[in-house]
């Protein structure tokens, strides 16, 4: 090395090193950023960073499954584990206000399997084999039914994971079908294209057990089944089973990373105030982080555990009378009786659902379906049956419901929706004269709940009159599914379409109008 090189860079070599410390310093400090939260524990931190995920309210129908040990007595529904143990008065009135006695399943239960410190609920999960469980095969129906997202259930109020827990030992992993059932589900799901979510019930395990000394949910063997909760009805939750309900949830999201985390009740009762923020705060923030927006569900009965615009809310087998701006989403089930299979299962018609399903959407909703496979992990054929006619007339009536928006109102007709959770059974069923509006583009759909008679229908929400049709002028309508050309006409009256002679599908009739 030549002299005048030698001494450039004596000269140099130490601004290049302060340079290089001052970029690595730097670069970390960017780093450093980068890894900080963008939610911290608390609503402020939240409500100002979080915005409701556009694609959840694009896909509009999702499939929800029950199953689980409670699947094996196939009896009363999802809740046999707790009402197994209702054996007086008092408990039962939880149950049923004003019952006097112990609960039917009670007597079942003693009946079929005997007295409750020898046969008790941790005795049918190893009855509980899914040895004809096939993910592919649900995933494969769940897709024809045209559903755009799947919720397994990863544990219910019973204190079973469905999943390979590294928190508990009562999972289906090391007993029962000895399967990662969640796990199998999500990988047919994201390899066949779904969006997966898990739901989680555990917070109730906490109260879900009657404790006597009768039964065998106060051995101390199974207490990581039953809760350490004791027989006071009262007892506030412990700092030990949240800490536990925390690293089972987390367990979920860590293992699973769902696009969808839906949960159960008395998850928003002021015991678990301090969970709520923390939840939301971790499970944002692992979006981040995997890259994707993340949905997270609560059914926020008391309407102030999740402030609204933190969370996507959700209504139990009940709609909204109207339109709701933010994203919602009613669950029900197949089944009018129960959410796990039993014997003496009533399905809902496919005709109803649909019904439903257009209701929703029209107001800005999703319908998230519940189904419930027999305990060998079968799905029956009337249920199959009923996601298939959801397919077929998803098939094409599909551009009315999927990525479509509210319009001004949500529709017309007689028939008024009951509001609230558990209120679908007092709902008549929809006519004709019942029409719901969801509108893609310059096309604004009008869905008839059922054939008119005469063959015509009458929007009235579209007459030349009418407050919603100011500024609108019709270039053209057609009918979903048909090749007929529709005759219609704009009066003071109304829209008047006549539809075709042959039914384009079975229930459920898509008018598309062209703006």
């Amino acid at each position: 090395m030549n002299f005048r090189r030698y001494t450039l860079l004596a000269y140099f070599l130490p601004a290049l090193a302060i340079l290089s410390c001052a970029g690595e310093k730097e670069k970390k400090e960017t780093v450093a950023e980068q890894k900080k939260p963008v939610y911290e524990a608390n609503w402020e931190s939240i409500k100002a960073n979080y915005k409701d995920p556009a694609w959840f309210n694009e896909k509009k129908f999702g499939i929800f499954i029950h199953w689980g040990a409670y699947s094996v007595p196939a009896y009363s529904s999802e809740w046999y584990p707790r009402n197994m143990y209702m054996d007086t008065a008092t408990f039962s009135a939880q149950l049923k206000p004003g019952k006097t006695g112990p609960s039917d399943v009670y007597l079942h239960h003693k009946k079929e399997w005997g007295d409750l410190n020898k046969f008790g609920y941790k005795d049918f999960i190893p009855m509980f084999k899914g040895e004809k469980f096939s993910a592919d095969t649900w995933i494969d129906l769940f897709k024809k039914s045209g559903a755009k997202y799947v919720i397994p259930v990863a544990e219910h109020h019973d204190g079973f994971a469905m999943y390979d827990s590294k928190v508990t030992r009562w999972n289906s992993v090391k007993m029962g079908p000895k399967r990662d059932i969640l796990g199998e589900l999500f990988k047919s799901g994201r390899e066949k294209g779904m969006i997966m979510g898990a739901s989680s019930h555990f917070a109730f395990n906490w109260s879900y057990y009657n404790k006597k000394d009768s039964f065998d949910t106060t051995d101390p063997e199974y207490a990581d089944l039953y809760s350490k909760k004791g027989k006071d009805l009262k007892e506030p939750v412990s700092e030990e089973f949240k800490e536990l309900w925390w690293a089972r949830t987390k367990d979920i999201i860590d293992n699973y990373q769902p696009d969808i985390l839906w949960f159960d009740f008395y998850l928003d009762i002021p015991d678990f105030a301090d969970q709520r923020p923390k939840l939301a705060a971790y499970y944002y923030n692992k979006g981040i982080e995997w890259g994707k927006e993340v949905v997270l569900q609560d059914k926020n009965f008391s309407h102030e555990a999740f402030p609204e615009g933190t969370v996507i809310y959700d209504l139990e087998r009940g709609k909204l009378p109207g339109i709701r701006k933010l994203p919602w989403q009613t669950d029900t089930s197949i089944g009018k009786n129960s959410w796990s299979y039993v014997t003496n299962w009533e399905s809902k018609t496919a005709n109803q659902i649909v019904d439903d399903l257009v209701d929703i959407v029209s107001k800005n909703g999703n319908l998230l379906l519940n189904v419930g496979p027999k305990a060998d992990g079968t799905i029956p054929k009337d249920q199959a049956s009923i996601l298939l006619q959801m397919g077929d007339w998803l098939a094409i009536n599909g551009e009315a419901i999927y990525d479509t928006k509210y319009w001004k109102t949500f529709g017309e007709g007689p028939t008024e929706v009951k509001k609230g959770h558990h209120s679908e059974g007092d709902n008549a069923g929809l006519s004709s004269k019942d029409i719901r509006f969801t509108k893609k583009g310059n096309i604004l759909n009008a869905i008839t709940l059922d054939w008119p008679k005469d063959g015509k229908v009458l929007i009235t929400s579209l007459a030349s009159n009418s407050e919603y049709a100011k500024g609108i002028k019709i270039k053209n309508v057609k009918v979903l599914g048909s090749t007929e050309k529709i005759i219609w006409k704009q009066t003071q009256e109304g829209l008047e379409v006549i539809m075709p002679k042959e039914k384009p599908c079975d229930f459920a009739y898509t008018i598309a109008i062209a703006l």
